[in-house]
């Protein structure tokens, strides 16, 4: 997540810089820095500002689960678990999703494969 897209993501949760401080437990100046894109956004700040706006789309209803809109096997999906969870619109948010064949390990990583993948870019893109 850069700077454009925090700024973007807190407008559209309708926050003040404060308010988001609180929402997130950081300082303001650490959201207005995040903002300015003077420091990097944290790997938690990052995953709790998908969620809640996750959570606005999700409102909304109609998102099929993961495994349906990637039309996942029986053998994949009970390896997942997004599935065994039930948390088909959370599988960004789940690790050890078995994405693209194998689980990842590493946050970063998952979200470069969750980027391309019309059931995050449904959540995040049309909120």
């Amino acid at each position: 997540m850069d700077s454009k897209e925090f700024l973007s993501f807190r407008k559209k949760l309708n926050r003040t810089q404060k308010q988001m401080a609180q929402l997130l437990g950081t300082s303001i100046k650490a959201i207005h820095s995040y903002e300015q894109g003077w420091r990097t956004i944290p790997v938690h700040v990052e995953r709790q500002v998908y969620f809640l706006i996750s959570r606005m789309r999700a409102a909304d209803g109609g998102q099929k689960p993961c495994w349906v809109a990637k039309k996942c096997t029986f053998e994949r999906k009970t390896r997942c678990p997004a599935w065994e969870f039930q948390v088909g619109d959370l599988c960004w948010f789940i690790n050890g999703t078995i994405c693209e064949g194998s689980a990842q390990k590493d946050w970063r990583k998952k979200m470069e494969i969750c980027r391309t993948c019309e059931v995050f870019s449904s959540l995040i893109v049309t909120c």
